[in-house]
């Protein structure tokens, strides 16, 4: 095993300590042999640890870890004995997929799957959550059953929004789907519709209903201790819903009354007005969500007393405040989160500051540190810790006796892998803007004259940040100079940086994608000749619109579950509930055109590869079918590789591996390496 060292306690470092053998050796060891000499492509495409749990008393240890392939399992770390317990719980990913589990008592789990099927046209996504005993016993589906008399099915089989419930070990409150149901001749009939909230013994199974049934409940909001306070409304118009809007509602301490609390808007850019509520501090009384202030989001706090007395709780000039920091079984706020250029937490509790300080002394190696979970006394926490050339390693910190081990690896694969360092850059726009962004070299060299990628974000409401990146960390490793810039159209900037979003300012937006490879040019890091662009989901539309804007700049494209035609995406959302939000996201005008790289295959004149799973919900996979078929039919060279039973995100080992091994070969083949 490996040794964390011998730092000795202080006032500002922990004591490392090591644990049981056992729990040092990759918990991803039981699906394939990482002692193993693997591929390059092995290495990086190998998924990481999805999940860690820590049980209330804190000797237990959750773990959803991959299985070669798409698979994954649940086992049950020991901490005390010092023992991985063999799986108890596994899915196969085809179609099933275990998401998340965690604890409700000591020794039972609630669960939660996700599963796809097909009906008639659209392909609909299905969760249920079960109950299982850490042993892998009496195993129990939690979620609301329908029968022969439903009327509708049950997509949603409800998330658990409160884990202490009304302080009962192993009650939780966890939201319904109601579907109603007819039964003819007989009084029988349930006519109750919408979301509510049920109290659940996730032992016995016993359930009440604490919340009702409401036609246009989206959401509810616990206090943590069983009572629940904030519920949200889609907004109702002659003609449906309104998905533009969202209206929430709450009550004061002890009162079953609502009461108007804020309304949110989403604006034609695609960002949001009002205040979103997120949590509730029963202690304080106060709701904590964000809205926005001088064009950024920032975070507020709202009196739940019937005052609505509303507080600026952190802003920044630079950049939205877009997370909110929260820890154990009550899931109480502790702080918030923002990135500039890199993420960055200011604590709200003076002892979990001063915690992080020491944590980062500790750690120097991997600032990066985040709090997954803790016990119910919060004497011990869980906690991930990585940087970018680290993909971050699991620890277990006991505060009673100052010491901290280390659990798992998040990617023990790449354990014997050095990786490049990441740099914040920026460059100039064509307009004069600066652009911020990521670079990262291959380690040694220069860093001149170079096979280069732009690799443009997914999104387009999202944005890149500083730390570990498998894709780009595999280019990286073949040799490639990659920059991720975080162009106008990236959330995390303010509205102003957003703009339209990047499909209906699809024009500065891919101006500054195609900037980043000029950039790359006039710095001399990409050799002549040698600039391609990689991107996933809009980061795969930006690459293939980039190719329409300017033909000549790269010479080869390589798009994963890209958007190619924007009437084609507004249509996949067609009949379903967020179809007016996103038709309203995507709008009407001239840029449907110019702005569809599907509607503009003969402008594109440089090898492309497409890869796409045929499950994929985000993107459907018409959408590269029909960017492959007029591509040829304008003469173009490209390929598409589909991946059968693979949703948006390709979460199979095997199938990332063989993406990035054709992904190396064609660039490698179109830039004439």
């Amino acid at each position: 095993m490996r040794y964390l060292g011998g730092l000795r306690a202080s006032s500002s470092v922990w004591k490392m300590m090591t644990l049981p053998a056992v729990l040092a050796l990759p918990v991803a060891a039981a699906a394939q042999d990482t002692a193993a000499v693997i591929s390059t492509e092995a290495a990086f495409g190998a998924r990481e640890i999805q999940q860690l749990s820590l049980s209330p008393d804190g000797t237990h240890i959750a773990m959803i870890v991959p299985m070669k392939g798409r698979g994954a399992m649940l086992r049950i770390a020991d901490m005390v004995g010092g023992k991985i317990a063999d799986p108890i719980l596994s899915s196969s990913g085809d179609p099933e997929s275990l998401r998340d589990c965690r604890w409700s008592t000591n020794t039972r789990l609630v669960c939660r799957f996700i599963t796809t099927a097909h009906t008639g046209t659209d392909l609909l996504a299905f969760s249920r959550a079960l109950a299982i005993d850490s042993n892998g016993g009496n195993r129990k589906i939690l979620s609301a059953r329908t029968n022969e008399r439903s009327l509708g099915i049950m997509q949603d089989g409800g998330n658990v929004i409160d884990w202490t419930a009304d302080g009962a070990e192993g009650a939780v409150l966890m939201t319904r789907k109601f579907v109603p149901e007819a039964m003819i001749g007989t009084l029988l009939a349930r006519s109750a519709v919408g979301l509510g909230v049920e109290r659940i013994d996730t032992v016995t199974l016993t359930r009440r209903v604490v919340e009702p049934a409401r036609a246009n409940a989206i959401e509810y909001i616990s206090d943590g201790q069983g009572s629940v306070r904030i519920v949200g409304s889609r907004a109702m118009t002659s003609g449906g819903y309104d998905g533009a809007k969202v209206i929430y509602s709450y009550r004061k301490a002890g009162d079953r009354a609502w009461q108007p609390l804020s309304q949110v808007a989403s604006t034609v850019s695609g960002g949001k007005s009002g205040f979103d509520p997120y949590a509730i501090d029963p202690a304080l009384n106060v709701a904590y969500g964000f809205d926005d202030r001088d064009g950024r989001q920032a975070l507020y706090k709202i009196a739940l007393d019937g005052s609505l007395k509303r507080d600026l709780v952190l802003a920044r000039p630079d950049v939205d405040v877009d997370q909110l920091i929260r820890l154990g079984r009550q899931n109480r706020v502790v702080g918030a989160a923002y990135a500039t250029d890199r993420r960055e937490v200011e604590f709200f509790d003076p002892t979990l500051q001063k915690l992080a300080v020491s944590l980062r002394k500790a750690l120097p190696g991997r600032p990066l540190i985040t709090f997954v979970d803790a016990s119910a006394n919060e004497t011990k926490l869980l906690l991930f810790a990585g940087s970018d050339v680290d993909p971050g390693r699991y620890y277990l910190l006991d505060r009673t006796t100052n010491k901290m081990g280390e659990v798992a690896p998040s990617r023990p694969e790449l354990g014997k892998t050095t990786l490049a360092s990441v740099q914040s850059i920026t460059f100039r726009a064509a307009d004069g803007t600066m652009i911020p962004g990521y670079l990262t070299l291959p380690i040694g060299g220069t860093g001149k004259g170079l096979p280069a990628i732009v690799m443009p974000h997914g999104g387009p409401g999202s944005r890149d940040e500083w730390g570990f990146d498998w894709l780009s960390q595999y280019f990286a490793a073949r040799g490639f100079a990659v920059l991720q810039p975080n162009f106008r159209g990236s959330t995390g900037y303010g509205s102003a940086w957003f703009q339209k979003n990047g499909f209906q300012s699809w024009r500065t937006a891919i101006g500054d994608v195609n900037d980043a490879g000029r950039w790359l040019m006039s710095q001399g890091i990409a050799a002549p000749d040698k600039l391609a662009i990689v991107g996933w989901s809009y980061g795969g539309y930006a690459a293939l619109q980039s190719a329409v804007l300017d033909p000549g700049l790269f010479k080869a494209v390589i798009g994963i579950a890209p958007v190619t035609d924007l009437d084609a995406l507004r249509e996949e959302s067609r009949g379903f509930t967020a179809f007016a939000q996103v038709d309203t996201f995507i709008g009407h005008g001239a840029h449907i055109q110019a702005g569809s790289p599907a509607r503009n295959a003969d402008k594109i004149k440089v090898p492309v590869l497409l890869f796409h799973g045929d499950r994929d919900r985000n993107v459907g996979i018409g959408e590269s079918r029909l960017m492959a078929a007029k591509l040829r039919g304008a003469g173009g060279k490209v390929e598409l590789v589909e991946f059968p039973g693979l949703d948006h995100q390709l979460d199979d080992d095997v199938a990332r591996t063989a993406m990035l091994t054709k992904a190396d070969a064609f660039l490698r083949t179109s830039l004439g390496m």
